[in-house]
């Protein structure tokens, strides 16, 4: 039967047509009779293309099967149901149908009413995506009536506060927040409406009675006539705790600047000159000694002695040692006695008086002054002449010193690290240096190593003078070869770390499009080790075995005998004696 055949009147047709909703006439094998205006317009066919089409052809979900399961089933009456169609242009989207089954001179035919859903259905799904989101979120969320009662909470409450759901909708906010007033949550409440938003700390109590700092995010919000407050809850217990540990931190060190006294013009040049922020660089296994003494001594007043070759980072220890001590707050001074003249390192330490020898026209400050309260860094104390050296072996007992042309003892408290490159031992014997000032200066030694001992090291070394001499020199490197890095690796570096930083300034300098190259700089061939007698494997073990044997009177078992003590059973230690042929006559215990 065709669309004609239904004998729809004209009135009837245009009646359809202005439906706001789209409707499909259909005969039991599922084939259109009808469309109106709106089916057209939004699946995008015409009204003829239509008639030529079924069911099948728009609706994916719909066999001739199921077609005809329905159109037997539901013909009696109408039903409503949710469904896909597809467009002309192949575009899904969800529909809801009303179908309705009519009879017409003994036939049965389905007018449907269909309406895309497209809309509701996304609102939907933003409603479960905004519910889901709230009760998984991470800080406790409470909804509040005027009044303080809880009316919802999401998951994290339950889980943070340990109470059911029916349980917090029994409750007050006053219940949790049990430092807070009515007075105050009235007064709160009336803030809130006019700011809209308020922000809060308060004390929340848990369902076991466990006390947490939270800080509150109040939101005022109207829904369906009723006014709520929708408060999100953090809980900050562990930053109020870190919060107090810094507190009483910065209190302890405002204590400590109120005692320093207020540096002079020629202190603060000083600082300005000689200060050196630069920090260790090293992941060396064999560096790790000298950090941990670093460690041990800083947090002391004890003198330290840090000797090693030149170049090796002395004063980087001295200034770590300072920076890690209680003394931090005030400067570390430094005195190069390699670099003074013999005559002018006395002014230099003590100071002097205007007029105390020609050319002192004013009155100088000397390092142990300036150093007082805190470190003075004595670099290469191993120059400093030895008449000097009782002086400063006075200084550093006593605590006292005069100035050049004074008379007036100053009492000071200064803490001593004292470097040198130098073989202090040997030049006590050359009497060279004083053995009583060694001793005082040798409390805590440090040895720095060098570069060739911690060659692990070189790697980030050569990174750091990159970036560091780089934006000096104003050329920036972005590339470092590995290349480099091995011929840098086999260098044993006699001038150390400071002969590395020169190695890579050249570099800088003589290098190209950010990618560090080191000219014709090759590390030379290494010196050929003399080979040695070595013993292999089963020769070891047997002369280290016979050892043990003679210290035990050649006891093999029992208590702090042989076996015991090699870590073996006593069978298999006298498997070994057989299998090497060691006997008790064995020369080895001559």
């Amino acid at each position: 039967m065709s669309a004609t055949d239904l004998n729809l009147p004209e009135i009837s047709l245009r009646a359809l047509n202005e439906l706001p909703e789209a409707v499909f006439w259909f005969d039991k094998n599922g084939k259109f009779l009808e469309v109106n205006q709106l089916a057209c317009t939004h699946w995008g066919y015409t009204r003829e293309e239509f008639l030529k089409l079924t069911i099948f052809d728009i609706n994916p979900n719909m066999t001739p099967d199921n077609w005809q399961a329905h159109w037997e089933a539901k013909q009696k009456d109408s039903s409503t149901f949710e469904s896909s169609h597809r467009k002309k242009n192949g575009e899904e989207f969800p529909v809801d149908i009303t179908n309705n089954f009519v009879r017409y001179d003994g036939e049965v035919y389905s007018c449907s009413i269909v309406r895309d859903i497209t809309a509701r259905k996304s609102a939907n799904r933003l409603a479960r995506l905004s519910d889901f989101t709230v009760q998984k979120a991470g800080d406790a969320i409470f909804w509040l009536c005027p009044k303080g009662f809880i009316k919802h909470v999401n998951e994290e409450a339950l889980h943070r506060y340990g109470y059911q759901l029916e349980e917090f909708q029994k409750m007050n906010i006053l219940n949790i927040s049990r430092e807070m007033s009515d007075e105050f949550f009235a007064a709160h409440w009336q803030r809130l409406k006019k700011e809209q938003q308020v922000l809060l700390e308060a004390a929340h109590f848990t369902k076991s009675g466990k006390r947490i700092e939270v800080e509150i995010s109040a939101n005022f919000i109207h829904f369906e006539h009723m006014e709520y407050s929708c408060s999100i809850v953090r809980d900050i217990t562990e930053r109020k705790r870190k919060e107090a540990a810094l507190r009483g931190a910065l209190m302890e060190i405002r204590e400590l600047k109120e005692k320093l006294e207020a540096e002079n013009n020629y202190l603060q040049e000083e600082i300005e000159v000689q200060q050196n922020f630069g920090e260790i660089i090293s992941h060396s296994k064999n560096f790790k000694k000298v950090l941990r003494q670093i460690e041990q001594v800083a947090d002391t007043s004890s003198t330290v002695l840090i000797t090693g070759e030149s170049g090796t980072g002395k004063e980087l220890i001295a200034r770590a040692v300072h920076q890690l001590s209680r003394r931090s707050n005030r400067p570390m001074i430094k005195v190069n006695c390699a670099a003074l003249p013999a005559n002018l390192i006395e002014s230099e330490l003590f100071g002097h008086e205007k007029g105390a020898f020609t050319g002192a026209l004013n009155k100088k400050i000397g390092k142990f002054e300036l150093a007082d309260g805190g470190t003075l860094f004595l670099d290469e104390i191993g120059e400093m002449p030895i008449e000097l050296q009782s002086k400063l072996l006075r200084a550093i007992q006593e605590g006292e010193i005069e100035r050049v042309g004074s008379t007036e003892i100053k009492i000071v408290d200064v803490r001593i690290i004292a470097a040198t490159n130098r073989d202090l031992p040997k030049d006590i014997e050359k009497g060279k240096f004083r053995e009583d000032l060694y001793y005082r200066l040798n409390v805590f030694p440090i040895h720095s190593i060098p570069l060739r001992k911690r060659k692990e090291d070189v790697p980030l070394l050569v990174r750091y003078f990159c970036e560091k001499l780089g934006n000096k020199l104003g050329r920036k490197i972005t590339d470092i070869p590995q290349k480099v890095i091995d011929q840098l690796m086999e260098y044993d570096f006699p001038g150390n770390i400071r002969e590395l930083e020169n190695l890579i300034e050249r570099g800088i300098i003589t290098s190209r499009a950010g990618k560090l190259s080191l000219g014709n700089w090759s590390p030379g061939k290494k010196k050929k080790v003399k080979p040695e007698n070595f013993l292999n494997l089963e020769a070891l073990q047997k002369e280290h075995i016979t050892k043990v044997l003679i210290h035990t009177g050649w006891r093999v078992s029992g208590e702090n005998g042989a076996a015991q003590i090699l870590g073996l059973r006593p069978t298999t230690l006298y498997s070994k004696i057989e299998r090497f042929g060691i006997k008790r006559s064995n020369k080895a215990e001559e």
